[in-house]
């Protein structure tokens, strides 16, 4: 592991992060139905392979290159390498580093990785004043992967605090080992844990399965194929899900910010509202609050944010999302977890991977091929 620290932009006032904090959300109402923003999209920094960013101290914006690079987007543009772990980690299959979260108060960083023996890995750093403190490396949580692909791997701190994981199905096609709907293993899953309250971490006495002897006390919400991005609505505390279809169906899962968790989204009985391959739908499925099918471009949801940003008003409450196949920028007007409306911003992030909210509430597009972008108004 690499830990470089001169790099000015990330030394600096701490912000109030956009995606974590919660606001009121009437000043924030959506579009109207079906209205369009008009947007473009601007190219502010080419990385190596971006996977994934976070909101940093001082403004700035955190880039995750897959390799197992770091970088940091300020003012300046993308700088050096502030932390480089790419002789522990691989990019064979989906795998490689996936996520960066930082905690409410820029107290610690964390990496969700892959390592060289293709387990998902998440470790946390110390950061003083910006800067990664290296020698506080510790490992939080680690899970096998039976193969390659379905590692998800996205972190994301709740506005309760707790640290957020989400991992795939452990991979292959249809769930072979029928992770999705076994609760007592952690794939398939949206897990929430307390890196802070214990050693490696402590189990939120809120989750849903705490005291079942079947089920992990780990686990959130299960019945997930591969749930790549997913993220909090700052106006609302609300959870959105980008679930990866397997075949004919992408979804977009939805949990209101006063959930008590459990959900069962479905997989692998289930893709989309449809029955997979025979399934019998759970008498718990929650439903999709969208999906759609691949007889289009598309081949794989990237779920984004619910703009919360003030440069482009027309966006206000609006959640942005993508599809890896076909790149084209969408968005869902929602209200009470219903959708409203879908629109097409008429813009394109190529090889979309992910998205990133600032510390401004502005939303960036990574391409896996380098580009990382910034949604203005047109």
């Amino acid at each position: 592991m690499k830990v470089r620290t001169r790099s000015s932009a990330i030394i600096g006032a701490i912000c109030l992060v956009a995606s974590l904090a919660l606001t009121t959300a009437s000043a924030d109402e959506p579009a109207a139905p079906g209205q369009a923003a008009k947007v473009v999209l601007k190219k502010v920094a080419t990385a190596q392979n971006p996977s994934a960013g976070t909101a940093g101290p001082g403004g700035t914006v955190w880039i995750a290159e897959r390799a197992g690079t770091v970088r940091v987007l300020g003012a300046d543009g993308l700088g050096e390498p502030v932390l480089d772990i790419s002789d522990e980690t691989t990019t064979d299959g989906e795998r490689g580093l996936l996520g960066v979260a930082f905690d409410k108060r820029f107290a610690h960083f964390y990496i969700s990785f892959t390592n060289l023996e293709g387990t998902s890995t998440v470790d946390e750093f110390a950061v003083r004043d910006g800067r990664i403190q290296p020698d506080s490396r510790r490992t939080v949580l680690t899970q096998t992967q039976p193969y390659s692909n379905h590692n998800g791997g996205d972190i994301k701190f709740g506005p309760d605090g707790y640290l957020y994981i989400a991992l795939g199905d452990g991979g292959a096609g249809g769930d072979p080992h029928g992770n999705g709907q076994n609760l007592d293993t952690l794939l398939g899953k949206l897990l929430r844990i307390d890196p802070s309250g214990g050693e490696p971490y402590a189990i939120p006495p809120g989750n849903p399965f705490v005291g079942n002897p079947d089920a992990r006390d780990e686990i959130w919400a299960y019945g997930l194929r591969n749930p790549w991005r997913f993220s909090f609505d700052s106006g609302t505390g609300d959870l959105l899900i980008g679930d990866v279809g397997q075949s004919d169906w992408e979804e977009i899962d939805w949990a209101p910010a006063a959930s008590e968790g459990g959900e069962n989204y479905g997989w692998s009985q289930m893709e989309g509202t449809h029955p997979f391959r025979g399934g019998t739908e759970p008498a718990n499925h929650v439903p999709p609050i969208h999906e759609y099918d691949r007889t289009g471009l598309g081949c794989s949801v990237i779920g984004g944010y619910v703009y919360r940003g003030k440069a482009i008003p027309d966006l206000q409450g609006q959640y942005v999302f993508s599809d890896y196949c076909d790149g084209t920028v969408r968005t869902l007007q929602m209200e009470d977890g219903e959708v409203t409306g879908v629109s097409d911003l008429g813009v394109n992030g190529g090889e979309t991977v992910s998205f990133v909210q600032g510390c401004d509430g502005e939303l960036y597009v990574l391409g896996i091929a380098g580009s990382i972008s910034r949604i203005d108004p047109a």
